[in-house]
């Protein structure tokens, strides 16, 4: 692309590329990608970071970038649900060119993925071979992912919050990914540590390995809000999504990917994979949020808000806001509880759409009632169900 030289013509040359390019459509989402690259095999892709995920938003950025790759000698196939690429220099050029109009804005108000390209630039005049680390990356669908890049992008958009829990396609994450060793926030392929360990040993350069699992962690991609605080790097897994003013105690506190905290929440317990916790809300040390593969037949559990979940309780059905379960309590689908007619009246009152009748009830049937206290009967065992009266409260001092 020649040197755009105003806003003007930047947008008459996006509304162009778009009549050109033959099944033109615009991507869900898209970024340029380093790529950390198997120390065995070369071509294998461990590990994808992003400086910058666009997701559903600037559009006529994709346009310059899926025209310059054309320009590259990249026949674009929008027929894909993702498309990776290669970049060249040229591909640099032609988008610095198109974005020229906007480059003397102050480094603050430039526009992200301008600092993407000039930065990249830069580099690659010091170091061109850097550029094989480096892939232009689409998805123009949510469809099961194919690649491990198209995973990042998405666990990177799930932990920027730039989509809800729950809201993306991520099957076929667990057969992209590979199962790495990790160390010092670089991955190594186990395949690696096997055919060189003599070597490594011998010349004490056998790396300090920090855990072995297919996603990293947390905090290796994504930087948090400064008033959330993860007092256990090992504690919250890439792909997870903390809301401002989430506390990750250490301990028994485990946030999975794919699932987290929508409001300020002392953590303390399990939050499972597909598990969303409301705002206010408090797991307590050691309590289980049960995920979609332990034991909740595949239903996703939330919690809603200023909700208490006692310590080492489990919870497997999904609570309105309000709600405690005491500590040492499991409350799981078919768990039997008690509730005694004048509490009934109390919880039908708060939850007037819920049709119940009786005194027995299986957990399953509460079910995202709001208001409701379970605990157990020390004397007989019986597990019970009353109107909660309780305000769970956060110190604000803490969030």
């Amino acid at each position: 692309m020649e040197v755009i030289k105003t806003a003007e013509a930047f947008s008459e040359q996006v509304e162009k590329i778009k009549k050109s390019m033959k099944g033109y459509r615009e991507p869900l989402a898209f970024g340029l990608a380093r790529v950390d690259l198997g120390q065995v095999n070369q071509d294998k892709v461990l590990q994808a970071t992003y400086p910058l995920v666009n997701w559903d938003e600037n559009f006529g950025s994709a346009a310059v970038f899926l025209k310059a790759l054309q320009e590259q000698g990249v026949e674009i196939d929008f027929s894909q649900s993702e498309a990776i690429y290669s970049v060249s220099l040229k591909f640099l050029r032609s988008t610095i060119n198109a974005f020229y109009p906007f480059a003397n804005e102050a480094v603050g108000d430039k526009h992200k993925n301008i600092q993407v390209v000039t930065k990249l630039h830069e580099k690659v005049l010091h170091d061109e071979a850097c550029l094989d680390e480096f892939r232009m990356v689409f998805l123009f669908d949510d469809a099961p992912v194919k690649s491990v890049e198209a995973t990042y992008l998405k666990l990177y958009a799930i932990s920027q919050g730039k989509v809800g829990l729950r809201e993306l396609n991520l099957d076929g994450a667990f057969g992209v990914l590979p199962n790495l060793a990790w160390s010092a926030g670089q991955p190594i392929e186990l395949d690696y540590l096997r055919q060189y360990e003599i070597e490594l040993k011998l010349a004490n350069e056998y790396p300090h390995i920090d855990f072995v699992d297919k996603f990293p962690r947390f905090l290796q991609h994504i930087i948090p809000a400064d008033n959330t605080r993860i007092l256990e790097t090992s504690k919250v897994r890439f792909g997870a999504q903390l809301a401002a003013g989430t506390t990750v105690m250490p301990g028994a506190s485990y946030i999975n990917f794919n699932a987290g905290t929508t409001g300020a929440v002392m953590v303390e317990g399990r939050i499972s994979s597909s598990a969303i916790v409301g705002e206010g809300s408090d797991i307590g040390g050691g309590a289980s949020i049960l995920g979609v593969l332990s034991g909740t037949d595949g239903n996703p559990i939330s919690i809603g808000k200023n909700c208490l979940l006692g310590a080492n309780s489990t919870c497997g059905i999904p609570l309105g806001d309000g709600c405690i379960i005491d500590a040492g309590l499991a409350i799981l689908e078919g768990t039997k509880v008690a509730i005694y007619p004048e509490e009934l009246a109390k919880i039908m009152e708060v939850n007037p759409n819920a049709k119940m009748e009786g005194e027995i009830f299986k957990a399953k049937q509460l079910s995202f009632l709001s208001g409701l206290h379970f605990r157990q009967n020390s004397m007989t065992g019986e597990i019970t169900v009353s109107r909660s009266t309780r305000e769970i409260k956060l110190n604000a001092d803490l969030h």
